[in-house]
């Protein structure tokens, strides 16, 4: 009798017997070759194996194995390598099975170059191409623009655009707030500027203490010499540091290191990394990562290790503290080490202030867990909720609600944004740019925007909601309900959300897409407040879209759309009159006057400037 675990679709007995026990990466499909999933093996026939064996499998295993069709393998030299190349196919195809992180962009840094005589502080991200120093990376840009604006208290150095630096003839405000030294008109020399920087990236290294001597000694110096003023300002340097310093709760310890911290409970996980650059915690980032067939903590902390390192643009430290053991910690190690082309140490058993670290870090997961799984349940009290209000038969799994966002018809932008079970997923949202209808047209722009996203869903580009939420009244609902029918979608609920008389929140009405029927919700109703954030989010992105859409639009010039003026004419027409305004002031013969332009092209312009002249 075969394994009721096993897809009758795949012969498993027979693909392990001739399947090699060297390194590599498998990838298993369903029936419909879609991938599940991506592991790596030292010996890929005993891991494959462990997949189709009688007892001992973990429920979700059992899951992907009996969706199983087709498995194929790739070949590698050394396990080391196997991991690399797991890690850039689970990055590339985010199969469901694996854990995926939701953050995967770089991390930013602060950067000071060494090629400018009175060089600036700045925020950077990405690849790191300009010569000078990078420190960091920091757990978001909040705490880069944090420690900047600290930068400036401290040290007065500069933080502005070179454009604006090279322009400048007076000092601007922030020297007149005592946030700049002006070394944009030389209110200050060279050499004391270069001090300030150098003091700058001592502070940024961690060298509080060094930086504060040598100012203690210069104030000393100043004093001596009777230059009260400027020994007053080193003072007030040292007593911002010293500040600094009491409010930095765990520092001394040089070096950098990434130290993890882990919780799991039923319903959900939480990493919490501290960030620590040269014996100081700079920031923290928590994770919620997607867990699929992974049981232990030492599986899913060697699964996030890999995927967070590894294929990323992030700075890997000297040590990786984690709470436990991990999976395969040497071959971690070594494509860790790879890749940083310096020693990397995964560490878990540790005392001192690396102890304090870890603790902090576990006390940190533990909490935010608790915070997430309580909203989680809160969010799924909502589901709930609007499952009975609506007479479900369960809880909506994915609903989708649409917005319109123009001005006086102008840059007319449609937003869909998405939510399950977990509330907001952003990573399925869409804006639809809305053509060739009447402005100010909301109904047509619905139609168009509904019809255009649920033609692609009709066609398997993205998936079928339980639920689409309308942000309008009768007229909007009816266009979404004209959609559905004209696509032949009958599976999908609809209802509308509109202001009541009193357009406040609390006093929505809601209209069915059925039968038209409206229903005014207690303002404490869990169902509404879910409508209400949905609602509320698609107003948001619209507006973003519809802004950003007007922006670009008021930015193009209208000699842009002129046939034969290009890049070079257009500048030339500019600078020789000055402005826009003034080239539409122009006569014929005097916009025949720029060296470039003929009579044939000038008259061409002036017709344009002046359709109805």
């Amino acid at each position: 009798m075969p394994d009721e675990n096993i897809s009758d679709q795949f012969d498993a007995k027979a693909y392990l017997q001739q399947l090699t026990t060297r390194p590599g990466v498998y990838q298993m499909y369903d029936a419909q070759e879609k991938l599940l999933y991506i592991g790596k093996a030292k010996n890929l026939k005993n891991r494959v194996s462990s997949y189709f064996r009688t007892t001992g499998l973990h429920v979700k295993t059992r899951a992907l194995v009996t969706k199983i069709t087709d498995i194929q393998v790739t070949v590698t030299n050394s396990e080391t390598e196997a991991l690399l190349l797991e890690q850039n196919l689970i990055k590339q195809y985010r199969p469901p099975y694996n854990i995926l992180l939701r953050d995967d962009k770089s991390y930013p840094y602060i950067f000071i170059s060494d090629k400018e005589e009175y060089p600036a502080v700045r925020f950077s991200r990405g690849a790191k191409r300009k010569s000078g120093r990078y420190f960091g990376p920091y757990p978001s840009g909040g705490a880069v623009r944090d420690s900047l604006n600290l930068l400036q208290k401290i040290f007065k150095i500069r933080q502005c655009d070179d454009s604006f630096f090279k322009n400048r003839s007076r000092p601007c405000l922030q020297f007149q707030i005592k946030r700049c030294t002006a070394p944009c008109v030389k209110a200050i020399s060279t050499d004391e500027y270069q001090k300030d920087i150098r003091h700058a990236a001592m502070f940024l290294d961690g060298k509080n203490s060094a930086v504060m001597d040598e100012l203690a000694t210069q104030m000393e110096s100043a004093a001596a010499e009777l230059h009260f003023e400027y020994a007053a300002q080193l003072r007030d340097q040292l007593i911002s540091l010293q500040k600094v310093q009491e409010q930095q709760y765990v520092s001394g310890l040089q070096g950098d290191a990434d130290v993890i911290g882990f919780a799991m409970k039923p319903g959900g996980v939480c990493i919490h990394m501290l960030f620590v650059r040269g014996g100081r915690v700079i920031g923290s980032k928590v994770h919620h990562p997607k867990v699929s067939i992974e049981e232990t903590p030492e599986e899913i902390i060697s699964s996030f290790v890999a995927q967070w390192y590894l294929g990323a643009q992030r700075e890997i430290p000297s040590y990786v503290i984690t709470p436990v053991e991990i999976e395969d910690k040497s071959c971690v190690e070594a494509a860790l080490r790879e890749q940083r082309n310096k020693k990397v140490t995964l560490s878990h058993s540790v005392r001192g202030e690396r102890s304090a670290w870890l603790k902090l870090a576990q006390t940190n997961a533990e909490q935010q867990l608790g915070s997430f799984l309580a909203n989680k349940q809160n969010i799924y009290k909502r589901y709930l909720e609007l499952q009975e209000l609506l007479n479900m038969d369960e809880p909506p799994k994915r609903l989708e609600c649409f917005d319109i966002s123009h001005s006086s018809g102008e840059a007319t932008v449609a937003s869909c944004v998405v939510f399950d079970r977990n509330g907001p997923l952003k990573s399925d949202y869409r804006h639809f740019n809305i053509n060739d209808i009447t402005a100010g047209d909301d109904y047509a722009a619905m139609h168009q925007a509904l019809n255009r996203r649920y033609k692609r869903i009709k066609k398997g580009e993205a998936k079928l909601p339980d639920l689409l939420v309308i942000d309008g009244g009768k007229g909007q609902v009816t266009q979404a309900m004209e959609v559905l029918d004209e696509l032949e979608i009958d599976q999908v609920l609809v209802i509308g959300i509109a202001k009541g008389p009193t357009r406040k929140a609390g006093f929505e009405v809601l209209i069915s897409g059925d039968t038209g029927e409206e229903t005014v919700l207690d303002s404490d109703s869990s169902a509404l407040h879910l409508l209400q954030h949905i609602r509320d989010e698609a107003h948001r992105f619209a507006i973003t879209g519809h802004r950003a859409k007007r922006g670009k639009a008021r930015k193009r010039s209208v000699l842009e759309d002129i046939p034969g003026v290009g890049p070079k004419r257009r500048r030339e027409l500019l600078r020789h009159f000055g402005g826009i305004q003034e080239v539409e002031r122009a006569s014929v013969e005097e916009i025949a006057k720029v060296s470039s332009i003929s009579r044939t092209i000038a008259e061409e312009i002036y017709a344009a400037l002046h359709p109805n002249a």
